[in-house]
């Protein structure tokens, strides 16, 4: 490959007090707002054109996905398959995703669509000679493995959890960091980590969430366009600390990578994105109902309404079980840094094995990239049970679909 050409830039995405926050079981609405909601693009140009944007909304299905990729492939002579866009999980903007008891903002969704383009467009004006800089950092004490086995033999989800015995599965500290400098300034940059990102500074209003505020705290010191991309967190949050102190913790350690940084040849930029099937599981309405009362019943103050929301969602799923639906994986390579898009939450479990069976060194999961096919959890994890496999538009894909995810991963990095 010749020279490396990169822009970055971002589009901010306006909500107001009307809208629906998505992030709960039940509707909520927020008063004002903390930080800017955005699509953040980055455009990498070698042989052929490549980009990444992370949107800072709870999830997105592929319909408004495909359609972004769609414009930008014909405004900007981006390939549909050289496009990956992920969404951040931040449960504190409108709602892009119909889930539990609320549906989507459709207006909020139209003005997404036409950030995410934008901001490519805004990218590609930028475009010039740049040079990539990597280090693998690491930032182990924001967030946790919280699927914890409590005393009574139940997954913690929400409300007490003093009868905590362990946690059920791993936690990934790892914080890949991409710059991308030019002439000794930043032109963009990214950063890669699996926690949930849940909490604002104040409470009660639209917000990134922490990975969204260190983000754009860190383009306000360092200058360009900075991207944060969620990992492997399915299984994972932060359960001790203010939103705060992460988006502290945070920057300090993406900083900390920057020190290290060293220059890296970028030999090629990929792409392969490939359709998959999955199939929405079978369920049995009576044992769903009793896991999903008793927890709620035994933790939380007001159940009623909460079981009621699972109840409705099962009912519309009913019909649908069994059904073969398609999706997308994709892996991008950016020199000898793989990427790999995975359309939903993945468990950290299953990030960990597609890093491990990689043939690339440095091989990081984009969570909820291009699509949204709810929790993806690992076998165990469907034995254990808890919210993350409880049947829902959350959690619907058949038990299996993780290993599946991952072997198909596998076979297109090699």
């Amino acid at each position: 490959m010749g020279t490396l050409k990169v822009g970055g830039a971002a589009a901010e995405v306006e909500g107001d007090d009307s809208m629906v926050i998505a992030g709960g079981i039940l509707p909520r609405y927020a008063s004002g707002g903390e930080g800017k909601l955005r699509a953040s693009a980055v455009i990498l140009e070698g042989e052929e054109r490549f980009c990444i944007v992370s949107c800072d909304v709870l999830m997105v299905e592929r319909d408004i996905f495909d359609d972004a990729c769609r414009r930008i492939e014909r405004t900007y002579d981006i390939p549909f398959g050289n496009v990956l866009i992920c969404a951040t999980h931040t449960h504190h903007a409108p709602s892009t995703v119909r889930v539990h008891g609320y549906g989507r903002e459709e207006e909020f969704c139209s003005r997404l669509l036409d950030a995410i383009v934008s901001a490519v467009g805004k990218a590609a004006g930028r475009l010039s000679e740049a040079r990539l800089y990597f280090w693998l950092g690491e930032e182990s004490s924001v967030g946790q493995n919280s699927r914890l086995l409590l005393g009574d033999g139940t997954i913690y989800w929400t409300g007490p959890r003093d009868d905590a015995l362990r946690p059920t599965g791993p936690f990934d500290p790892e914080l890949p960091v991409l710059w991308f400098r030019r002439d000794d300034e930043t032109e963009a940059l990214t950063f890669n980590h699996s926690t949930h990102n849940i909490g604002t500074r104040r409470p009660g209003v639209r917000s990134p969430g922490f990975y969204g505020l260190a983000a754009q705290e860190l383009e306000e010191e360092l200058g360009g366009t900075v991207l944060f991309l969620p990992g492997a967190f399915g299984s994972t949050h932060n359960l001790t600390l203010s939103a705060d102190e992460m988006a502290y913790r945070i920057k300090r350690a993406v900083k900390e990578a920057l020190s290290y940084a060293e220059p890296r040849e970028v030999s090629q930029v990929a792409s392969v994105k490939r359709e998959i099937e999955y199939r929405v599981r079978e369920f049995d309405e009576g044992r769903e109902d009793e896991a999903v009362s008793y927890y709620c019943r035994k933790r939380l103050e007001d159940p009623e309404p909460v079981i009621e929301v699972f109840r409705r969602m099962r009912r519309e799923l009913a019909p649908h079980q069994g059904e073969t639906r398609r999706t997308w994986l994709q892996v991008l390579l950016v020199g000898d840094i793989a990427f790999v898009g995975v359309p939903g939450e993945l468990f950290t479990k299953l990030g960990l094995l597609i890093k491990r069976r990689s043939p690339f060194r440095y091989t990081y999961i984009v969570g909820l990239a291009n699509d949204y096919i709810g929790y993806i959890p690992d076998r165990e994890a469907f034995g254990l049970g808890g919210y993350q496999v409880w049947t829902g538009f959350h959690s619907f894909v058949a038990e299996g679909t993780g290993e599946m995810i991952v072997e198909e991963a596998v076979r297109m990095l090699s």
